[in-house]
């Protein structure tokens, strides 16, 4: 509980009475690699916090897996556009290796919105932190050459690197594993 304490307290600096409201509603999930935690078409009403291992984020378009995002230690994942609507969840989240979380119901957390001002500025330094990813994501996809976009990630998460297989890279890229081979080819 103590990681998921410092990843908040990066965010906003909550108090331990403020600590203690979350503490009761947080459980542990195992999930076995291969494993969804989330699935397209369900409505999603947990967040999560992932404590251990690697997880894919990625939406299904006529049969292929459009691979969007990589979870590991220390970030909190879910269907947030789930959560937030109570609409079914448009992505599928995926355990790529044996995972640990801790969880929580999102109601909690928007209960904890009315209940405290740290937890609700918490929620808005949550939201802003996403859409600066979601923003510098699309940019990278409609602006930067497949190459780039690798030299980036080479730079600025080697983590997907050195932990996710190159198949998935290249699918996260929206290129073919050939292409990557080639790309890294050309790098070296």
């Amino acid at each position: 509980m103590r990681l998921l304490r410092n990843t908040i307290d990066q965010l906003v600096r909550i108090t331990d009475d403020d600590w203690e409201l979350l503490v009761p509603h947080l459980s542990f999930c195992h999930l076995n690699k291969g494993e969804y935690w989330i699935n397209e078409g369900t409505k999603e009403h947990q967040i999560g916090f992932v404590l251990s291992g690697n997880m894919r984020h990625f939406y299904t378009d006529d049969g292929e897996e459009k691979t969007t995002y990589f979870y590991f230690e220390n970030h909190l994942v879910s269907s947030y556009f789930s959560a937030l609507t109570g609409q079914p969840s448009k992505l599928t989240i995926e355990a790529l290796t044996n995972c640990q979380l801790l969880i929580f119901p999102y109601k909690v957390l928007m209960t904890l919105y009315d209940r405290s001002h740290l937890w609700e500025r918490f929620g808005r330094k949550l939201a802003e932190y996403l859409v600066l990813g979601l923003e510098d994501r699309m940019a990278g996809l409609l602006i930067l050459t497949p190459e780039q976009r690798y030299l980036q990630l080479l730079q600025e998460n080697k983590r997907i690197i050195e932990r996710i297989p190159q198949h998935l890279i290249a699918n996260y890229l929206g290129i073919t594993p050939v292409s990557l081979s080639r790309i890294r080819g050309r790098i070296r």
